[in-house]
């Protein structure tokens, strides 16, 4: 495919990721790792920077450490982890000893660092076209994307579906979400109970605001956005295994907001709350400003691309999810001359963290196995 977007003549390259973000790299990477020239992809999306939206996102909220663990990184093998990288920068043995405790997380400069180096190394520039995938359509010997192909192969990779705002704060001119520049007013309501309105808190407590914590719940701890167990091949095949209602109501589960156990951040709560500068309420009072720290919109129906393939093609589904087989593809539209798969957050059937960067490595080493058998 040529730069500008058209099919040439002699027929397009085997493989298509569509998708611009952090699965989209993840995969491009391992596609080539495992032996494919740049010319057998292409990468059709928004953004020639794949770390683009993550980057504004984890600036909005002030970040500053990743959730993940020393292989949170996106380059396709996972040796060496980040925190030898850093042990070796900074001539510190401290991130290596921290891994024993699972107690290193990664600082984002870090791991922005080495997507960056990923993608050169990758060549990913080089197979990437900007373009707005509107349509998949099966089609004798692949998938068409907008009309171009066929592909043979095709991971969608489209990320997050937009960002969720409450219908009740829908107009309210205070309202900003979290994952958008802004700033912070004296008195601060922050409605969420994830890892974005922990961070949160902590933010507008620091630059001097009062902050009233809004949530029906009490938050989970969690150290992993999923418990430990699911990224084992044990805890995957328990789930693979399990009826479809049962997996459901185990991705539901999975789904509500939870961020890491911080013992100094609690303290920095705890004394924000006996100085009158942090409370917690049930909903909005007077406050100067409202932070919506509620997440992305989810479902495989907030998505245009995904609900339209599962429209013409009468895909399986169940609740908010495409059901998947256990390596990412979607069954009936996959075989052993073409394959679909899906990889980030709408990939959640077949890899409960689907949305992290263990879930896009997990769809890409799929896609690349499936890839190879079919040379």
């Amino acid at each position: 495919m040529s730069r500008t977007g058209r099919a040439p003549s002699d027929g397009a390259p085997p493989c298509a990721i569509v998708g611009s973000g952090l699965t989209a790299l993840a995969a491009y990477a391992t596609l080539r790792h495992g032996g494919l020239e740049r010319e057998e992809i292409v990468v059709l999306g928004t953004h020639a920077d794949p770390t683009a939206r993550w980057r504004i996102q984890a600036a909005a909220i002030r970040q500053r450490r990743m959730r993940s663990e020393s292989d949170g990184h996106l380059a396709p093998a996972d040796f060496p982890g980040l925190a030898l990288r850093a042990a070796w920068r900074r001539r510190s043995a401290r991130p290596l000893l921290e891994t024993v405790w699972r107690g290193y997380n990664p600082r984002v400069e870090e791991f922005l660092a080495q997507a960056a180096e990923v993608r050169e190394r990758s060549g990913f520039d080089a197979s990437f076209v900007r373009r707005t995938v509107a349509r998949v359509e099966a089609v004798a010997g692949g998938f068409e994307l907008d009309g171009e192909g066929p592909f043979r192969h095709v991971l969608l990779a489209t990320g997050h579906p937009g960002l969720a705002l409450p219908l009740e704060l829908a107009g309210d001119p205070r309202v900003v979400h979290a994952y958008e520049p802004h700033e912070y007013a004296p008195r601060v309501a922050i409605v969420g109970a994830g890892m974005a309105a922990a961070t949160e808190w902590r933010n507008a407590l620091a630059a001097g605001s009062e902050v009233v914590s809004i949530r029906r719940r009490e938050p989970l701890r969690r150290p992993l956005n999923v418990p430990r167990s699911y990224f084992t091949k044990r805890g995957l095949a328990a789930f693979h295994r399990s009826a479809p209602e049962l997996r459901a109501a185990t991705l539901r589960e999975l789904s509500a907001p939870s961020y890491p156990p911080d013992a100094r951040a609690d303290a920095v709560l705890a004394a924000a709350a006996a100085a009158g500068r942090f409370r917690v309420a049930a909903g909005l009072n007077g406050a100067d400003q409202v932070i919506a720290a509620t997440g992305f919109r989810r479902g495989y129906s907030s998505d245009a691309l995904l609900a339209g393939l599962v429209e013409r093609h009468g895909l399986d589904v169940h609740d908010h999810w495409i059901v998947l087989d256990a390596d990412s593809t979607v069954p009936g539209a996959t075989d052993e001359r073409r394959t679909l798969s899906i990889g980030g957050v709408a990939g959640q059937w077949a890899f409960p963290a689907a949305d992290t960067i263990a879930g896009a490595k997990y769809a890409a080493r799929r896609f690349l196995e499936r890839v190879c058998r079919s040379r």
